[in-house]
């Protein structure tokens, strides 16, 4: 068998098969555009998921501090009614749809295949694919802007009857809630093919001695998130459906005059959304759970327990979700439950607190610019878990829905939580992925001014809620007491735009011209450090075995034993021909392209039937048939991608050093 490999494989690429037609040949090209459309390479599709996710963050924030705009002052007239509802379901869908779920998935691509040793993700094409149905579905979602209709309207949440033709805007042909429909279920469709690919890669793909209870917190971290996505995902998909067929075929789910239940898309929509929370706090959690040892210079404390904990937050986020509906009438019986249920939530979470704590007792703690963060995230994340927990009393939480005090809660979980985890993150593994350290003086110093630009907007809302003020309120009369807290958190809004332009001006700089950072810059414990910066296109030149929970810290001190491991895995593996690695494709980009294509014509459809018309064309639905044509190119992109050569080409490390 080894006289076999040899003889398939000569030199450093595959031979190319002459009888295939022109339309199989694999790119491979390693650098410029093409090389990046039809990359399968995991660590390039989390950068593409990084930049875009960060796009779209600033995006979000542009909508974010428009809505507080208005809001400094009574009675403003800064945008229209209509605009200021635009504005508040696209800021929302976008920071949680585009900015921080994408973000994690570019630390899931990224970071969690070197965490466990692997080459590449089980599936790269398929990866490759994930990120452009993400990028298709977020243009669909956003291209309302740049219509006559207007972005969507809704609410990110989508409630009945909001959504039902009686209530479109102002504009016959309102493609933007079919177009937001569109984009939320092609949105699905990546994040469940990303989920799949990660789990097969996790269960599979460690490296050997790498038992599940020996895996970095955040790959645990990855494989619960990965779970939820896969199971959460087809409830909000299935009400996304039953609603598009409202809207275009004249169903009657959710249309209250022809017996419809709007309550139907509540229970459908948060059965997803509670889950979709620990989505978006999870990965966070795993980011943590790594920086807060590197820096303690101690192993975590509790590391089962951590692990656990999260299974369990996962398990239980699928049985909470009607704490969002205690005002809807559902009955003393349900309330109780649920109430019970939300209770019993925040233990798991209350353990994960008290271990990072434990971490940090009697560790030798250095300050630097990701601790800072972390610490951070820790402490805004108990403010939001606090008020949280008031919510579950049913009493209490009927007082303070739909106020600002809901708002002052859920941006402290995930916005002091979420996205304070995610800029450490980006903090812990830059010199990783880019070969390069952030200055300490302006990294802490963006902290300072995010971390006050944050609490002086988010926690006058509490004050708000408390004293009435609604969400979603465009415009407010000047004796409701109200004033002062709206105008201190316009002013901290922008604040905290200030510290995120200075956290991102940083990073640009540092990509550039910041100080060069060697192997290993913080004296990690995981897998991930032992590799060059940034690592090579194969990450190991040698499979690891793995002897310990903190891989690398074992590393350090057992060289002679690893390095006769390396050498014998090395021989075993230059026999077979060097180190295999797949080829690029573009398949995956040409399947998403029809995808894009499909949902901006079905959503679209209204209007393209309107200007047919103008064109004096009549008789056919023609959105409807673009769409089928598009739906044509899919079919055949997916089968010519599943007619494609296996492909794959080998490398040789120690040549690559040279």
């Amino acid at each position: 068998m080894d006289a076999l490999a040899r003889s398939n494989f000569i030199g450093k690429e595959a031979q190319p098969d002459a009888a295939r037609p022109w339309i199989f040949t694999r790119p491979t090209a390693k650098t410029g555009i093409v090389s990046w459309l039809t990359t399968v390479d995991h660590k390039r599709i989390g950068l593409l998921y990084g930049m875009s996710a960060l796009f779209f963050f600033l995006v979000g924030g542009v909508e974010a501090l428009m809505i507080r705009i208005q809001l400094a002052v009574p009675n403003n007239t800064f945008v229209s009614h209509a605009v200021y509802n635009e504005l508040f379901t696209m800021h929302a869908t976008t920071m949680i749809f585009l900015a921080v779920m994408p973000l994690s998935a570019a630390f899931f691509n990224y970071i969690m295949p070197l965490q466990i040793g692997a080459r590449d993700v089980a599936f790269p094409r398929l990866n490759g694919f994930a990120y452009w149905v993400f990028l298709a579905g977020a243009i669909i979602l956003n291209v309302g802007w740049f219509m006559r209709s207007g972005a969507p309207d809704i609410g990110w949440f989508g409630y009945a009857p909001l959504t039902s033709k009686a209530f479109s805007n102002q504009f016959a042909s309102d493609v933007s809630t079919d177009l937001w429909i569109m984009g939320l279920q092609i949105l699905g469709v990546s994040s469940i093919i990303g989920s799949l690919n990660f789990i097969v890669t996790i269960i599979n793909l460690r490296a050997p001695g790498m038992t599940m209870m020996r895996m970095p917190v955040f790959t645990w971290m990855t494989l619960v998130t990965a779970f939820l996505i896969i199971l959460s995902f087809p409830a909000i998909t299935i009400a996304l459906v039953e609603l598009m067929m409202d809207r275009s075929f004249d169903t009657n789910f959710f249309e209250v005059s022809k017996g419809g239940l709007p309550i139907l898309w509540q229970h459908l929509f948060w059965v997803f959304g509670h889950p979709e929370v620990y989505i978006l706090i999870l990965p966070a959690m795993g980011i943590i759970s790594e920086i807060l040892p590197t820096f303690s210079r101690k192993p975590l404390f509790g590391y089962p327990i951590v692990v656990f904990s999260g299974a369990c937050i996962g398990f239980l986020g699928f049985g909470v979700w009607s704490h969002h509906m205690f005002t809807t009438g559902m009955g003393t019986v349900a309330t109780a439950a649920f109430a019970l249920m939300t209770m019993a939530i925040a233990v798991p979470t209350g353990v994960k607190i008290f271990n990072w704590i434990g971490t940090l007792w009697g560790g030798h703690l250095s300050m630097r610019t990701p601790m800072m963060f972390a610490l951070g995230f820790v402490w805004m994340f108990m403010m939001g878990g606090f008020s949280g927990i008031m919510h579950s009393a049913a009493p209490a939480d009927s007082q303070q829905q739909d106020s600002y005090f809901v708002v002052a809660h859920f941006h402290y979980v995930l916005i002091g939580g979420s996205v304070f985890a995610l800029l450490a993150g980006i903090h812990y593994w830059f010199p990783l992925v880019f070969g390069r350290k952030v200055s300490e003086l302006w990294g802490k110093l963006s902290f300072w001014v995010i971390f006050i630009g944050f609490n002086t907007t988010f926690f006058p809302m509490h004050f708000l809620g408390l004293n009435g003020m609604p969400r979603r309120t465009a415009v407010y009369d000047g004796n409701m007491g109200w004033n002062t807290p709206n105008f201190i958190a316009t002013v901290g809004a922008f604040i905290l735009a200030v510290g995120i332009g200075i956290y991102f001006a940083v990073m640009i700089y540092t990509y550039f011209k910041g100080e060069k950072a060697g192997r290993d810059p913080w004296d990690g414990r995981t897998l991930e450090w032992s590799l060059p910066n940034p690592p090579p296109e194969y990450n190991y030149a040698v499979i690891p075995t793995i002897h310990a929970r903190d891989a690398y810290w074992y590393e350090k001190h057992h060289r002679d034993e690893i390095a006769r491991e390396n050498a014998e895995h090395a021989q075993a593996e230059a026999s077979h021909g060097g180190i295999h690695m797949p080829s690029q494709s573009w398949f995956p980009l040409v399947t998403a392209l029809g995808l894009l294509g499909g949902g901006l014509c079905f959503g679209c459809k209204d209007a393209i039937n309107a200007t047919m018309s103008g064109w004096g064309m009549t008789g056919h639905n023609f959105g409807i048939l673009f769409a089928i044509g598009f739906g044509v190119m899919v079919f055949l992109g997916a089968l010519l991608w599943a007619l494609e050569a296996p492909g794959g080409y080998h490398v040789h490390a120690e040549e690559e050093k040279h």
